[in-house]
């Protein structure tokens, strides 16, 4: 058995969130939030998802504390609100960009990227990285090591073997 699979995978923080955020309308609802798509009625039609499933998967961001609901009222008409991403839900960004930078290099078509993300200080092109907190950036192909965390739990009747070497 390799080190990792001794472990219980119902701990995982990858599926923890991936049960939170792992449907493609979610990540995209998400997506359109962050790029200021903000009310319930752009956010249907730039996406084009049914109403009663983005109700859904708004309720869901809410209640999950990764976007605030914001009232508004437009002269003349009802009650409506806005979405903004909270302090967690800026915190999915650059799991987000890193999508955009995988499927860039690996999904574009021939004419290239659908749209450019810059840093709004320089112009700079965006690019996603991996680095230690020593400040190391780990490159291209990554070699690190994944050990059992304090929340790790054991799977029943396994040994601890250690640490995973991922990459």
């Amino acid at each position: 058995m390799r080190p990792y699979s001794t472990y219980d995978s119902d701990t995982c923080s990858i599926a923890r969130t991936l049960a939170l955020i792992g449907d493609r309308w979610t990540l995209l609802v998400l997506r359109d939030v962050a790029n200021g798509v903000r009310r319930f009625d752009e956010i249907a039609g730039h996406l084009g998802i049914a109403r009663n499933i983005l109700s859904r998967r708004l309720a869901g961001l809410a209640q999950a504390g990764l976007i605030e609901r914001t009232a508004y009222r437009e002269p003349g008409a009802r009650e409506r609100h806005e979405y903004r991403l909270s302090g967690p839900g800026r915190e999915l960004v650059p799991i987000l960009l890193a999508f955009m930078q995988w499927g860039d290099r690996n999904l574009a078509g021939p004419e290239g990227p659908p749209a450019l993300v810059r840093h709004a200080g320089c112009g700079a092109p965006i690019r996603v990285s991996l680095t230690c907190d020593q400040g190391h950036e780990l490159g291209e192909r990554p070699r690190v090591w994944l050990e059992p965390g304090p929340g790790s739990r054991m799977r029943p009747g396994a040994t601890p073997e250690g640490h995973a070497l991922i990459g």
